[in-house]
């Protein structure tokens, strides 16, 4: 059996994740803050990680061409 980490532990690399998280929920219009966000809605939550997939799979797209 496996076990699942999805932990971040390079500093860079959570500070890059922390930045585009942000600018996803920017764009969504949802206001994140600096640590606990743990009043958002579901939606709010969903649509911030929803912005953050689709920016995601744009920038592999322009990679393949």
């Amino acid at each position: 059996m496996t076990s699942s980490n999805n932990q971040i532990n390079i500093p860079e690399a959570r500070a890059a994740m922390d930045k585009f998280k942000m600018e996803a929920a920017s764009e969504v219009g949802v206001n994140l803050k600096e640590g606990y966000n743990g009043d958002l809605t579901a939606r709010e939550a969903g649509s911030v990680g929803g912005q953050m997939v689709k920016k995601m799979i744009e920038a592999y797209e322009k990679g393949l061409k």
